[in-house]
């Protein structure tokens, strides 16, 4: 054992020599070995030092340097340093920490450190040896000021209690040492020793640093006020240019405050309104390197001001006002910069710390921290949003934390504004990736990450210390509607940081028990789908946090609900309880710990499930307010999440909502940002779903957009009726809309006036019903409901004529597209689709075919339109006559007049209908025209009366009738037009009249007289005399037509040819008779024949009523050409062009008829004829001509007549014939 110690002692010795050396590696091995020895045997090795030491006197300065260093380590790391090894080497640094060498203050340092050492295992015996060198009256040499530095700067050598006396020993030695700041040597070295510029000005060494705190104990130990002023007055005037020495200022400034805090606010007061402070306020511009010495000054003042508040301590807080006071001054009109920025920091957070730290803090009110709080928001919002390099946000937000606790507490504009500022603070940060950039030039670039983490973390620590000080539902609620707006944000990381600071506050909140479980919990609803929606974000993060985040919600739900439970098992009313028992009260329901837990293993949709069924019915409606306003977001994935929740939310609970009106109408607004088809279709169904409930309500919310109704409020529409039975109550509840008809008030009328535009719901009634005609959905309801259709629309015309409003103006071609049909024209049109979408449209075709809508426009003719509409359902025997007869029997007793009207109207017409008694007998019939007799109105009697003179109730009034009609006939040949146009009129009204009698015997003259007038050259009576011959067409159906039949064949061409008359009276009659020769003799295709005449023009209109009379009339071939070739000799250019044609059709189709029957003299009638239309306006018909004149000279060349021709068509053609081209180029023109 003895030679192992021997061995080691040796070895070491050798290293200690080798320490001398100059190879880098070597020292380094040799340090590391000697280390490893002292490890094990830490004595041995500080005995071979001793040894080394007394051996070698003469070791060279380096050497020795290193010795040092290797001793300190050795002495740090043994556990127990004897007492002989402690004096010993305790003396070997006090010899040589005051040395001067040429290593300088590194040499000293060294020895300084060895004292440092051995003052770990015994300080005090260390402490005595430099208190005394301290008191020598000598100002004391840097090395002693170095110990004392670092002694008083790590707080690891000491323990709790051996921190306080170490202080207490230092202030002893200040306090001996007051009697030398009356010395002028000893004053003008610690002057100098202070402002000696440093070698690394931004790095302060140990000994001054303790020289400040050191000067600032003395301070406070003097008695004399003036000594201390004055030594702070000429402290204050030394530079203020590096940030260290500003520190150090305001530590002595601080420590002098705790006994003499007159003195300290009156020096800083008086330097504050010196010229070279004021002159660096605000618009500092250096002129010179000696400017830099004040440009600071107002920082070293921010500085002193939160050393004061830290060391003053309990003293503090009468001042707390008047020093909050300066730094609001300094802060607004200082030189701004990052200087100044973080001076004011550090002083505030001293400061907030000291109020914080004092228990009689709460008593008093502080009325500059409103101030204050507005400062620190304004430091927030000049903080670069783009870059994170420090550590002002955490600390402002530490500081806003704190403030808000003292009083007075911040009202709820600057408590939004501080949240408002905080949020955009942290949250609108770019990522980490981009803030990493920023810092990349950087020598030591902060770590990003954490500094976030706790930037973070002290926002969160706000929240939550917001939610202790008032710990109710409604703060949360006001927390959180901050919170909304980035919770909602575009941009995905900002999300992110959201919903893990809400996930954060709800955990704290649901574990902490803070909120009263007792509490209504209010305004829940929107946190619950803005959560919802952000389980579907795309990001995971984002996801799980809302996930948890929703699962602490439902905890706190559910101690909600057992709270209300408790309550209202004990019937009491809720009382005020003391902190330790609202804690204590969840623990009283054991039963909720299983089902809590368990919602945290669900997934997204299901805990929404589960949270929406704690929810209140004004929770839910904002539950479905947020979904909503999640359809008019931007993100895709928000906008498929939001109407995934509203269609969950209302397939469950639809029924119970309330507010469901706006809730359609936000619907509504949303639709059109709707760009994803399948997140649209949700939107609906949830509409749809909501109809089965509150159908009246949706209905009377989107009457409100429905004027005029674009594409999207149509789809709503079709939504609301997507099920049967809906369908039906939506158009029930539309007519009932529909006939809330008030009218303005007239002139001269007292009676009680509706609102301002008040038939405006009617009016989107109708344009509703007008628009709903035309959806699938509600195809078969208003197939049911046609008969209370049909008389509500035909009121709501005469309700529209009544209003009076201004037509629309005639738009101009280039904005025909966009001009907003009037109210007339809706009303109207909604009239005509009701009959075209419901399979009417023979009823509608007469109407048409007469120009008979135009009687719908004006009240005067109003009654005449009704009254033809009727006729022709009559006369078409339309099925649903027996439904609106029992639909229009009401109206006949309605208090409205226009509803009498238009019942009476259409009765007197459904007399001459066979079925009216199936559903009105004759006596019935009578006592209903009877009551009507006695109606206020005049013109509903008139009606009634006519209708009393009905054939139905005077049988032998139809023999008298016909008559009449040969003594009639003869006037058709009067000379005055007029006459003979009343004549007309009048047989035509007789054959009306007779209804299902008919003119029996008398037709046939009837029917030739009226046909002889078709060309006559008055326009009135060619137009009266088809007429008349349409009405007797339209008596003779049902009935055997005999020798009518020729006469109805015989007008068909003079009819077509006539569709090109100059009269436009008379065209109107020619297409309507017709169209009714066409509907008596059953022709095929009739509602195509009947879209023909009513809107085609052209070649392809002429070519295919052709074709319809040909293919219908074949037996009739020669009579129908002889026509036409009559009407070549016709005055009228167009009925002659018209003629031509039709014999250009017949000749291209049927060449050989046409030959055996044209003379020579029709064939150069013909070359005339076509030789004048190559020169017509219209192209198809010149190119037409040229083609048939061509034909023609053919045709004359090889036969001298019109020779026979071959046609495909026809059985006995010949076999060669030059006609196929021209066929060939008809069907290309009319294929």
């Amino acid at each position: 054992m003895f030679m192992e110690e021997a061995y080691n002692a040796a070895i070491c010795f050798k290293m200690l020599r080798d320490l001398n050396g100059s190879d880098p590696v070597r020292l380094k091995y040799v340090i590391r070995k000697i280390k490893n020895i002292a490890c094990g045997s830490p004595n041995l090795v500080l005995e071979t030092i001793h040894d080394y030491f007394t051996d070698s006197p003469e070791i060279s300065t380096r050497h020795k340097f290193r010795l040092f260093q290797v001793l300190e380590t050795v002495i740090e790391a043994s556990d127990f340093l004897e007492e002989t090894w402690e004096k010993s080497f305790m003396k070997l640094a006090l010899e040589n920490m005051t040395k001067t060498t040429e290593l300088e203050d590194v040499f000293q340092d060294a020895a300084s450190n060895v004292l440092v050492a051995i003052c770990k295992h015994s300080w005090r015996a260390a402490a005595q040896h430099l208190e005394t060198e301290m008191l020598t009256g000598i100002f004391p040499h840097r090395s002693l000021l170095y110990v004392l530095g670092i002694l008083s700067s790590r707080e690891e050598l000491f323990n709790e209690g051996e921190k306080a006396c170490w202080e207490e020993q230092l202030a002893q030695i200040a306090a001996k040492s007051v009697q030398f700041l009356n010395t002028d040597v000893w004053s003008k070295e610690l002057r100098w020793a202070l402002t000696k510029p440093d070698q690394m000005q931004q790095e302060q060494p140990p000994e001054k640093a303790f020289l400040f705190y050191y000067y600032g104990l003395i301070l406070q130990a003097a008695e004399n006020s003036t000594t201390v002023r004055a030594h702070l007055q000429s402290l204050l005037e030394t530079s203020h240019q590096w940030p260290k020495q500003r520190e150090g200022m305001a530590v002595t400034m601080g420590l002098a405050a705790a006994r003499h805090l007159d003195d300290v606010w009156a020096v800083l007061e008086q330097f504050g309104r010196s010229a070279p402070v004021r002159c660096s306020l605000h618009s500092f511009s250096p002129k010179g390197s000696e400017d830099f010495r004040w440009k600071w000054a107002s920082s070293t003042i921010l500085l002193a001001y939160g050393q004061m508040a830290a060391k003053a301590k309990a003293h503090i807080l009468p001042w707390v006002d008047n020093i909050l006071s300066r730094m609001i001054f300094y802060f607004h009109y200082s030189s701004w910069d990052d200087t100044l920025k973080q001076s004011f920091l550090t002083a505030v957070l001293l400061l907030v710390g000291a109020i914080s730290r004092n228990e009689g803090a709460h008593s008093y009110e502080f009325s500059q921290a409103p101030e204050l709080l507005d400062c620190l928001m304004i430091l927030m919002e000049k903080e670069s949003p783009d870059t994170l390099c420090t550590s002002v946000r955490q600390q402002t937000i530490h500081i806003i934390s704190s403030l808000c606790k003292l009083r007075p507490l911040p009202n709820l504009e600057q408590k939004s504004r501080l949240l408002s500022v905080c949020f955009r603070s942290v949250f609108a940060l770019p990522l980490l990736e981009v803030l990493e950039k920023h810092t990349c030039l950087f020598l030591e670039p902060p770590n990003i990450q954490a500094l976030f983490d706790k930037t973070a973390e002290a926002l969160d620590q706000l929240l939550q210390s917001f939610m202790v000080q008032t710990p109710t539902a409604v703060e949360l609620h006001f927390l959180l509607s901050h919170m909304y707006i980035w919770l909602a944000s575009e941009k995905a990381h900002e999300r992110q940081r959201a919903v893990h600071s809400c996930m954060i506050l709800l955990k704290f909140l649901s574990q902490n028990l803070h909120l009263d479980p007792k509490e209504e919990f209010k305004c829940i609803g929107q946190l619950v789908g803005t959560l919802g929606i952000l389980c579907q974000d795309p990001d995971r993060a984002t996801q799980h946090a809302s996930l948890e985040g929703m699962g602490h919600l439902y905890q706190l739900l559910m101690r909600q609900k057992a709270g209300e439970a408790s309550k209202a098992e004990s019937g009491t009313p809720k009382q005020l309880r003391s902190s330790s028992d609202q804690k204590a009260a969840p623990t009283d329901i054991p039963e909720q710990a299983p089902q809590k837990d368990r919602v945290f293993q669900l997934g997204s949709s299901q805990v929404i499930k589960e949270v929406m069924k704690h929810l209140t019915v004004r929770e839910l409606t904002d539950l479905v307010w947020t979904a909503i306003d999640g359809l008019g977001s931007p993100s895709p994935f928000r906008m498929q999440a939001a109407a995934e929740m509203l269609l969950a939310t209302i397939q469950d609970h639809g029924a119970k909502l309330d507010t469901v009106a706006k809730l359609g109408q936000a619907i509504h607004l949303q639709l059109s940002s709707v760009r994803i088809p399948q997140a649209k279709e949700n939107a609906l169904q949830a509409i749809t779903l909501l109809a089965r409930s509150h159908t009246s309500e949706l209905v009377a919310a989107f009457l409100d957009f429905s004027i005029p109704l674009d594409s999207h409020a149509f789809r709503l529409w079709r939504a609301l009726g997507a099920e049967p039975p809906m369908s039906r109550l939506v158009l029930a509840t539309l007519l009932a809309w529909l006939q809330e008809r008030p009218l303005p008030k007239a002139a001269g009328d007292s009676s009680p006036q509706p609102k301002d535009k008040a038939y405006l719901p009617s009016l989107a009634a109708m344009n509703t019903l007008h628009e709903l005609q035309f959806a699938r959905e509600f195809k078969k309801a208003v197939q049911e409901t046609y008969p209370e259709l049909l008389l509500a629309l035909l009121t709501q015309v005469h309700y529209i004529l009544e209003l009076d409003l201004p037509r629309e103006p005639q738009p101009r071609p280039e904005v025909q597209e966009a001009a907003v049909p009037s109210p007339q024209s809706t009303s109207l049109e909604a009239l005509k689709s009701l009959l075209s979408t419901t399979g009417h449209w023979h009823d509608f075709a007469h109407l048409e075919l007469q120009s008979a809508w135009e009687l719908f426009a004006t009240l005067p003719t109003y009654p005449q339109g009704v009254g033809l509409l009727a006729r022709a359902m009559v006369q078409n025997r339309c099925r649903q006559i027996k439904a609106v007869l029992t639909q229009l029997l009401p109206s006949l007793q309605s208090r409205e007049e226009r509803e009498r009207k238009v019942a009476i109207l259409i009765l007197i017409e459904f007399l001459y209908s066979p079925v009216v008694l199936e559903v009105l007998p004759k006596q019935a019939a009578l006592a209903v025209l009877a009551r009507g007799l006695q109606d206020p109105s005049p013109e509903v009697r008139v009606w009634s009366l006519q209708g009393l003179g009905n054939v139905l109730f005077h049988p032998g009034k139809g023999s008298l009738l016909r008559g009449q009609l040969l003594p009639f006939l003869g006037g058709f040949f009067q000379d005055s037009e007029p006459v003979v146009v009343r004549v007309m009129g009048t047989v035509s009204d007789v054959l009306r009249r007779l209804g299902a009698l008919g003119a029996g015997a008398q037709s046939l003259s009837v029917a030739v007289n009226a046909r002889s007038f078709f060309d006559d050259e008055r326009d009135g009576i060619r137009a009266a005399a088809m007429a008349l011959f349409g009405d007797l067409v339209a008596a003779m159906e049902g009935r055997e037509l005999g020798g009518l039949r020729a006469q109805v064949y015989q007008s068909m061409v003079p009819l077509l040819l006539h569709l090109k008359d100059h009269c436009p009276a008379v065209v109107t009659q020619a297409k309507f008779t017709f169209y009714r020769c066409a509907e008596l003799l059953h022709w095929q295709l009739r509602h195509t024949l009947f879209c023909t005449l009513a809107w085609e023009r052209g070649l392809s209109a002429r070519h295919f009523l052709w074709t319809c009379l040909m293919t219908h009339s074949q037996e009739e071939f020669s009579v129908h050409l002889a026509q036409a070739l009559s009407y070549l000799h016709s005055r009228h250019h167009h009925i002659k062009t018209w003629a031509a044609l039709f014999i250009g059709y017949t000749i291209c189709y049927h060449p050989q008829a046409v030959s055996q029957m044209v003379t020579s003299v029709d064939t150069n009638l013909l070359f005339c004829t076509f030789e004048d239309l190559k020169k017509d306006p219209e192209p198809g018909i010149r190119e037409f001509a040229a083609r048939q004149f061509s034909f023609l000279q053919k045709l004359a060349a090889q036969t001298g007549v019109l020779a026979p021709v071959s046609s495909p068509s026809s059985p006995c053609a010949c076999r060669h014939s030059p006609a196929p081209p021209l066929r060939a180029w008809l069907h290309r023109i009319f294929p």
